[in-house]
């Protein structure tokens, strides 16, 4: 025991001690947490349908229909006629032949990655990834290989050099930096190295490409270039699971060898008709996205002008870059003082001297929301004096991290 409580006050001490909120109520821009009222930047509702109401009477309707519980895994009696029609809804949605449904996403890429991939075989990982592709890298008991981050020139000498089955996996959208991988040279890079391209759109899903379809049906890449899309649906879908899509021999073999999806219980069917209809909210998003990109593209030039330090990011998620971790979280409290909550994001999370605020934005924040933050930041300015030195330090580390556990 001492050595356990020794090691929590060192964090506490190193400013990387991590406590929770509780929340009251709908997760909504204007919550309460911990009995305090503030306005959230912090969560993945990108087009804030985790409060929709027609989401909120699809599962009442549905709950009447088919009780709540899974009670079983897929494989015994819990694959309810629920699930077989989100599938199929998802495998449309995604234009892949068929999708298979996962608790979670960090479930999903546990159990595909290590599926896909054993003792012999090689996955190639970028060095940015969350933190479930990296730990189901390391389930799998593949060699793995980290890329430096988006550099398809080192991936793909990483390829040439390399025989037998050979996996490639990647964020759509990195969850931290929120830039997009450079999906279409590596599905390029793949297919003249005989490699399966594996990615995960957790958080383009719902946002980017036409009607929502996420990264890869931005560049409109299909099936056959992007083999294994992975997905989740607790973020802007708005509900709870993941999914994976793809060739239908592929879900099957899945289905056979993915131990997170064999052994685990079903998701509630009830649950999986909600996700249907959300899906039709996101696909007819098309307003909800365009006002998410004006919030993005405003705070990107406002916060600027204040001197923040910002990443090239388009993406709803938009960090603010720190560098110590204690200034990180005293720039944090000192917004949650004026009743704004903007989480502080440390390592291990991101790499050493990265710490930062991640600002997310949801549809359902107002301009007016936007002048809230940008006020707060404004007020705020004084306590960032080393944010160029911490700028600086973090643009050195970018290009030394080897092994971040990052998620």
């Amino acid at each position: 025991m001492r050595n356990f409580i020794s090691e929590l006050e060192q964090r506490k001490k190193a400013g990387l001690y991590r406590v929770r909120r509780q929340v009251s109520g709908p997760q909504q821009p204007a919550l309460t947490a911990d009995g305090k009222e503030l306005l959230s930047f912090c969560s993945n509702d990108y087009l804030g349908l985790a409060n929709h109401s027609a989401s909120i009477e699809a599962l009442r309707v549905a709950l009447s229909d088919t009780g709540l519980g899974g009670a079983a895994s897929h494989l015994i009696c819990g694959h309810h006629e629920a699930h077989q029609q989100l599938e199929e809804r998802l495998a449309a949605f995604t234009g892949r032949s068929s999708a298979l449904l996962f608790s979670t996403g960090y479930m999903a890429n546990l159990g595909v990655i290590s599926a896909l991939a054993g003792r012999g075989d090689t996955i190639f990982s970028d060095q940015l990834n969350h933190a479930s592709i990296i730990d189901g890298c390391i389930l799998s008991r593949a060699t793995v290989r980290r890329y430096p981050h988006g550099d398809v020139a080192s991936l793909e000498a990483m390829l040439a050099e390399t025989d037998g089955h050979k996996l490639v996996v990647t964020d759509g959208v990195f969850s931290m930096d929120g830039d997009v991988a450079p999906l279409r040279a590596l599905a390029k890079v793949c297919r003249e190295h005989d490699a399966l391209l594996v990615v995960d759109d957790a958080h383009g899903f719902g946002v980017l490409g036409p009607q929502g379809r996420g990264s890869v049906a931005e560049l409109g890449l299909s099936e056959e270039e992007v083999p294994v899309l992975v997905g989740t649906l607790g973020k802007a879908a708005g509900t709870s699971g993941a999914f994976v899509a793809g060739p239908e021999v592929l879900m099957d073999y899945l289905l056979q060898k993915a131990r997170t999806y064999i052994y685990t219980t079903a998701m509630p069917p009830a649950l999986a008709l909600a996700t249907c209809n959300n899906l039709d909210l996101i696909g007819q998003g098309g307003e909800r996205r365009k006002h998410l990109q004006s919030l993005t593209d405003r705070f990107r030039q406002e916060a600027a002008a204040l001197g923040y330090s910002l990443m090239p990011s388009g993406t709803p998620i938009q960090p603010i870059m720190v560098g110590d971790n204690q200034e990180t979280l005293a720039l944090s409290r000192a917004l949650e003082a004026q009743g704004l909550l903007v989480t502080a994001i440390r390592p291990p999370t991101v790499p050493e001297g990265e710490a930062r605020l991640r600002v997310t934005f949801s549809a359902s924040h107002s301009h007016q929301d936007l002048d809230s933050l940008l006020q707060g930041l404004s007020d705020c300015c004084h306590l960032l004096g080393h944010r160029d030195v911490a700028d600086d330090k973090a643009r050195l580390n970018r290009g030394m991290v080897e092994t971040c556990l990052y998620g």
